[in-house]
């Protein structure tokens, strides 16, 4: 999946350097393959634009960071066990796996591993207890001194969301690739919603 010159055209006025983070956002097979049990209509189109994100960062010296739901095959998560969502991304299977058209050059933050809602890359939740825990995301941004955050990846209502509010939280300037984004929907409205969301509380939509 090449990018082309059209995928390119909000790249010229974003910069990394060694302080910036590109978070990639749970782009796995049952998000972002037609064939995936919560496939995110036009999660594929993602790809390109996110791996020349990617190759941009990487030569800036900027860390980049993959974030993935790790389901175990029982948890409160799931439709079937008591939730809201069909079974997806249980952990070790086809549908958790990074979709294959990624690039994938760093670190790989797993959640949800104990059953919990694992919307952001930065903390989960027990849907059961209420009880929130950190992912190791805050530690690994810690250690590389990073100040800023682009995020990219899916979906927009929900993880990318969950992830960009959680990060403006926590302190870090925070920008959204809103090319590189796209929406679950379950009311229409959503993204939009979620996007205006985020602008309200900080972020650049870029």
């Amino acid at each position: 999946m090449q990018p082309t010159d059209a995928d390119r055209r909000y790249l010229v006025a974003l910069t990394y350097d060694a302080r910036t983070a590109l978070v990639v956002v749970d782009v796995q097979n049952d998000f972002a393959d037609p064939k995936g049990s919560l496939y995110v209509r036009g999660g594929e189109a993602v790809i390109p634009l996110i791996n020349v994100e990617i190759e941009r960062a990487l030569a800036a010296g900027a860390l980049v960071v993959y974030t993935r739901d790790w389901h175990p095959p029982v948890t409160a998560h799931f439709e079937k066990d008591g939730g809201i969502w069909p079974v997806h991304c249980v952990r070790d299977t086809w549908g958790a796996l990074l979709h294959p058209a990624l690039t994938v050059l760093g670190p790989v933050i797993s959640k949800g591993i104990g059953g919990e809602d694992g919307y952001s890359g930065f903390s989960m939740r027990d849907p059961q207890s209420g009880e929130v825990r950190n992912t190791p995301l805050l530690a690994l941004l810690a250690t590389r001194e990073i100040t800023r955050l682009v995020v990219a990846g899916l979906a927009t209502d929900y993880c990318v969301r969950a992830t960009v509010i959680d990060g403006l939280e926590r302190g870090y300037a925070v920008t959204v690739l809103t090319d590189a984004i796209r929406g679950v929907d379950l009311e229409p409205g959503d993204g939009d919603r979620a996007l205006a969301e985020m602008r309200q509380r900080g972020a650049v939509l870029a």
